[in-house]
């Protein structure tokens, strides 16, 4: 499904991708670890259309997308792609459902037409009478139970996870964990994850790791189980640091 061959990417004179090759299938999931700044996120920028290779290339099914013009790589990651950041990302002036929406509204969607699908989502995601609440107003894994909806409403054919779990507190990121998973599997879309916890990337059916900038070991496999989602509780969000992370200005840029 999605496939790329002979990435490269440098940021000055350092490599952050150096001739790496990669390929997932609808239904698999597929974690990549490594060490912080060996080119995970890169990676995961690349294969998601957010930056371009400067060398090597990125196929979805038999398209080419990284010589993609911006606005077309913008239409794929609103319309294939789906993305959850550590943090959430949500827009903390906006109630749960206009949050969940906002990807369908940002590609033309009436707002009355987005919302119905969005409620749909959060309802099935355990969220059924917080659609009002603000970001605020809800626990951590609330919160991140609300962007896995967002991520998931535009039904993607790839759904991208920065360090999903990385905000939340052991027993809340494993549920979301397998909300993420039960619900991929479900839509058959495949998932990549950049995550530092193996416990997280156990879960995976595939494991990949990114010592400076290129393929490190032999892939391993994971069970790919995870138990669903119980009762979560309250996770302290904290604040974006200044590893290149998404804040919400960065994650609404993502969709246009």
């Amino acid at each position: 499904m999605l496939a790329a061959s002979a990435l490269v990417k440098h940021f000055g004179t350092a490599p952050a991708l150096d001739g790496v090759d990669f390929a997932v299938a609808p239904g698999e999931s597929v974690a990549v670890t490594g060490p912080s700044g060996s080119g995970k996120s890169t990676l995961l920028h690349c294969l998601a259309g957010i930056m371009r290779p400067d060398a090597g290339e990125v196929r979805l099914y038999d398209e080419r997308i990284d010589t993609l013009s911006e606005r077309s790589r913008s239409h794929l990651r609103r319309t294939r792609f789906a993305f959850l950041f550590q943090f959430g990302q949500l827009l903390p002036e906006l109630p749960a459902e206009e949050n969940v929406a906002l990807p369908l509204m940002l590609g033309g969607t009436p707002r009355r037409a987005a919302l119905e699908p969005a409620r749909a989502q959060l309802r099935k995601l355990g969220l059924e009478g917080k659609e009002g609440r603000r970001p605020g107003e809800l626990s951590g894994g609330e919160a991140q139970r609300v962007a896995l909806a967002r991520a998931l409403v535009v039904r993607p054919a790839v759904v991208f996870a920065d360090e999903p779990t990385g905000a939340l507190d052991r027993t809340t990121g494993d549920q979301v964990m397998g909300v993420l998973l039960d619900t991929v599997a479900e839509l058959d879309a495949a998932l990549v994850v950049v995550t530092h916890d193996p416990r997280i990337a156990s879960r995976c059916t595939r494991t990949i790791e990114i010592r400076d900038g290129r393929l490190s070991g032999t892939p391993r496999t994971g069970d790919g189980s995870f138990n669903g989602f119980a009762h979560a509780k309250p996770a302290e969000r904290p604040v974006i640091d200044g590893e290149g992370r998404f804040g919400p200005e960065q994650v609404v840029e993502v969709w246009r």
